[in-house]
């Protein structure tokens, strides 16, 4: 096993951060408005959104990421094997992005078909890109520090495409369509696909893969499968990301729907047009006039600037308690604010921002965490049998994000359904409705966030396990 453990340069970890904003200004369009888009803007009945989003993600977390990693694991290249991942793919992503996100006039069935047809492309193609990018993280460096430093870097990028989707694109969608939201998502998807083309390529040109195995290392797809199930933190982290996905994929999804049906819209109007009054001052006009719009673009904001201030506390935190302990205490920290917003009457405006802000800090802590214990646990099955399988490791990660987005996203549909809600009824959803939609941010995904907590208490890689694992590690690598 060759390696070098060395300190990263800055333009390297903004080079490797930009990759994971270009993704997540896909994956977050996917967790805040597919559910919405199918529904409101494409004219898919709830049921069929539903299945969609359930059996399209089932089958692709299943599917795609297992081949994916195992096929990444065995690349060789003069880029090595995980960048030329991210090079093939970006060019395709960002076609069926916009494609995925349009609306061609097709009869239902053929609506139904077309939208099947290019949510597997998508999903397909985010595997075959966002899998070895996520994977390059574990073989950029041995050093554990190094490894928390850019994941922090990374995550404030992902707040950045998250900010963007969730304050700005409904604003920007209306805005650019002309109250048209059918062309407006596809104005704005195009633009996307051709900034996040350029970012992935960026990725491309300015990483490098560190940690090589030798060509003796062989094993294999059955023997990395059979190290996989004996691996038992890599088991507690797949059930884990997936029950974080569910609920951010819940919560995230249900948020336009909360402020479309239940927000009060007098109340919410008054409490932003200060803040609208300051940005029509310094340039920014496209919220509108639309209060829901603005309010979900705000309220969207302050969590997430609030999440990057909670990514820059993490590093500072992990590297004093370790990762599982501060992971484990600020998730279940956090999850306190999600379930507050059961109580809230639809005119406590100002108490929904601020649960949301300090559930974004909160919650913002925990972020960069998730990925690094991924990273740490492909060095833990090295440590343990003497072989490395980082892009399978991290495969097996991305079906639990897959499966969280399925199930959480296709669980809003279904429960909005069961709940009686009708798609394009603005402020007229009947009382179950309403309830429903106040479960969705509240109670319902406060459920996996909490069973994760628990999980995290059988995590055996702690702080002084890291230690002694990175410490054998490097003397391997340097024999």
């Amino acid at each position: 096993m060759s390696s070098i453990s060395e300190k990263l340069s800055v333009r390297e970890k903004i080079g490797y951060s930009l990759g994971d904003l270009a993704a997540n200004l896909v994956f977050q369009t996917l967790i805040t408005y597919l559910a919405y888009f199918y529904t409101d803007i494409y004219g898919l009945e709830a049921n069929t959104a539903t299945a969609i989003i359930f059996w399209v993600g089932f089958i692709a977390a299943l599917g795609f990421n297992p081949i994916v990693g195992a096929i990444a694991d065995r690349t060789h290249s003069k880029w090595g094997k995980f960048r030329p991942w991210i090079l093939w793919t970006a060019v395709p992503l960002g076609v069926v992005s916009v494609l995925a996100f349009s609306t061609p006039d097709f009869d239902y069935q053929g609506k139904v078909t077309y939208a099947v047809i290019t949510y597997t492309l998508l999903l397909l193609l985010y595997a075959a890109s966002n899998l070895p990018y996520s994977a390059l993280s574990g073989v950029i460096t041995g050093d554990m520090k190094e490894r928390n430093s850019i994941s922090s870097y990374r995550f404030v990028a992902v707040m950045f495409a998250q900010f963007f989707v969730q304050v700005f694109m409904l604003p920007i969608i209306i805005y650019a369509g002309e109250g048209d939201k059918a062309v407006g998502m596809e104005l704005v998807m195009t633009w996307l696909a051709v900034i996040g083309t350029v970012m992935l390529l960026i990725t491309f040109v300015t990483t490098k893969e560190r940690i090589v195995p030798t060509a003796e290392q062989k094993s294999t797809f059955v023997e990395d499968i059979l190290d996989l199930i004996e691996n038992r933190p890599w088991l507690i982290m797949l059930v884990l990301t997936t029950l974080t996905f569910i609920s951010l994929a819940m919560k995230g999804g249900a948020y336009v729907y909360y402020f479309e049906n239940y927000v009060d819209n007098t109340r919410l109007t008054n409490f932003i047009s200060p803040i609208l009054d300051f940005l029509s001052s310094v340039g920014v006009n496209f919220f509108g006039n639309d209060p829901v719009s603005a309010g979900f673009g705000l309220f969207n904001a302050g969590g997430i600037i609030f999440m990057i201030i909670g990514i820059g506390l993490s590093k500072s935190l992990a590297d004093v308690y370790g990762k599982r302990n501060v992971f484990g205490f600020f998730l279940f920290v956090s999850t306190l604010f999600i379930i507050l917003f059961y109580f809230f009457d639809k005119s406590s405006v100002e108490l929904m921002f601020g649960a949301q802000v300090l559930h974004g800090l909160f919650y913002g802590i925990t972020i960069p965490l998730l990925w690094a214990m991924i990273a740490d646990v492909a060095d833990y099955s090295e440590w343990k049998n003497n072989r490395r399988a980082t892009a399978i490791i991290f495969s097996a990660m991305m079906v639990g994000l897959k499966l969280g987005l399925a199930i959480g996203g296709a669980l809003v549909a279904k429960i909005l359904g069961s709940y009686g809600y009708l798609p394009g009824i603005e402020n007229g959803q009947t009382e179950l409705a309403i309830h429903g939609i106040k479960m969705l941010v509240s109670i319902y995904p406060s459920i996996p966030f909490l069973i994760g907590v628990v999980l995290l208490f059988f995590y055996e890689i702690n702080k002084d396990m890291e230690s002694q694992i990175e410490t054998d590690l490097k003397q391997r690598r340097t024999n």
